[in-house]
């Protein structure tokens, strides 16, 4: 009899839930009899000989591995600042960055009961749920000025939520972001499931971005690939932005053709 990857991982007790599963088996580190496996939907005999060769994610959800990406790659030091993490969900982001020693987390989402109750639970986390990013005004965040801020949003265009992040942050505020092209391509631009497949369409969605930073008045310093693909298969990207300073060196087009070589062994 077979059965999903992820369901097996789940069923023999390798890992806490099945949503771990799906992270750790998108990240390259699960083995089903020698041969690496990275889709959690594969089809497996039970009695397959299944492995896990590496560091498995320690976060609550897999989003904690591309912000753990962004604060390695970037080089952020979230250590004694004030974050405010958008579009929290579970809490991926949240949970990084507390355990890299950030002293205060916003974590602001239009959701309700998402945020992982270890997270809720922690002093250091202020659950702000029920709540628009294009909504929060500097008075509800109990008198801090972030230093730092750390966004995945979804339905919505980075370009909205930029100019109000940086009206939050203080004078030398950053941003490390998620650049979700399925949410930045203009219409007609995305594919079946809301997937954007094509490099060129990639390229414009980070030009336009770089665009749109620095009209909310922000220097874009970096930019790389997610390590691991959106849920339905989305090349995703990452951007790294601040008030101070100025661009780096920036090309679109190779870190295009660079995710898409790195990423094509997910695809489906």
């Amino acid at each position: 009899m077979k059965k999903r990857l992820d369901v097996l991982l789940f069923e023999k007790g390798m890992v806490p839930s099945r949503e771990r599963a799906k992270a750790i088996i998108m990240s390259g580190i699960v083995y089903v009899n020698n041969q690496k496996a990275d889709k959690a939907g594969m089809s497996i005999p039970e009695d397959a000989e299944i492995e896990i060769r590496g560091k498995t994610n320690s976060f609550v959800s897999r989003g904690g591995l591309k912000i753990e990406k962004a604060l390695n790659y970037f080089e952020i030091d979230p250590s004694g600042l004030c974050v405010m993490d958008i579009g929290a969900s579970t809490g991926g982001f949240t949970d990084c960055l507390l355990t890299r020693g950030a002293r205060k987390v916003f974590s602001i989402d239009v959701g309700y009961g998402q945020l992982a109750w270890k997270l809720r639970q922690d002093p250091r986390v202020v659950c702000m749920e029920r709540t628009n990013i294009r909504h929060v005004t500097p008075e509800m965040l109990d008198g801090e000025v972030p230093e730092l801020a750390v966004i995945d949003v979804s339905f919505i265009s980075l370009r909205l939520v930029l100019p109000v992040v940086a009206n939050l942050l203080n004078e030398h505020g950053r941003i490390a972001c998620l650049i979700k092209p399925q949410f930045e391509a203009g219409k007609g631009k995305v594919g079946k499931k809301g997937v954007v497949r094509e490099p060129e369409i990639h390229q414009e969605v980070l030009e336009t971005f770089i665009e749109n930073a620095h009209e909310a008045g922000f220097h874009v310093y970096q930019l790389t690939f997610s390590p691991i693909k959106g849920p339905e298969g989305n090349i995703e990207f990452l951007g790294y932005l601040g008030k101070d300073g100025e661009d780096g060196e920036l090309d679109p087009a190779s870190l295009v053709a660079e995710a898409h070589g790195a990423l094509a062994k997910h695809d489906e």
